[in-house]
């Protein structure tokens, strides 16, 4: 069980690090940083994109527009934080 507890522990932070390159990268897009006609660049931003918009499309219809700020991956990485500490709090003791 323990094996378990640990493996959802690390899967969940590895999203949390595919988020925050997913943001990084948009922002490095948006700022005309990194050319997207790059093949490989092209490649790891779609990569990217179809990791993280499954869990940030729901998060972007509830919230409201704000005019070109985006912070469903703020509240994407909160959300994970927030089940990373349940997942500490209740199934790790009952790992042991």
């Amino acid at each position: 069980m323990r094996a378990v507890v640990e493996l959802i522990l690390i899967v969940i932070n590895l999203y949390w690090w595919v988020v925050i390159a997913s943001a990084v990268m948009s922002w490095l897009v948006a700022f005309g940083v990194i050319n997207t006609r790059n093949r490989f660049v092209a490649s790891l931003g779609e990569t990217l994109y179809r990791l993280t918009e499954p869990a940030l499309r729901p998060i972007r219809n509830f919230i409201p527009d704000l005019g070109g700020v985006d912070i469903s991956p703020v509240i994407l990485l909160l959300l994970l934080w927030f089940i990373e500490r349940l997942v500490i709090l209740y199934l790790l003791p009952l790992a042991f």
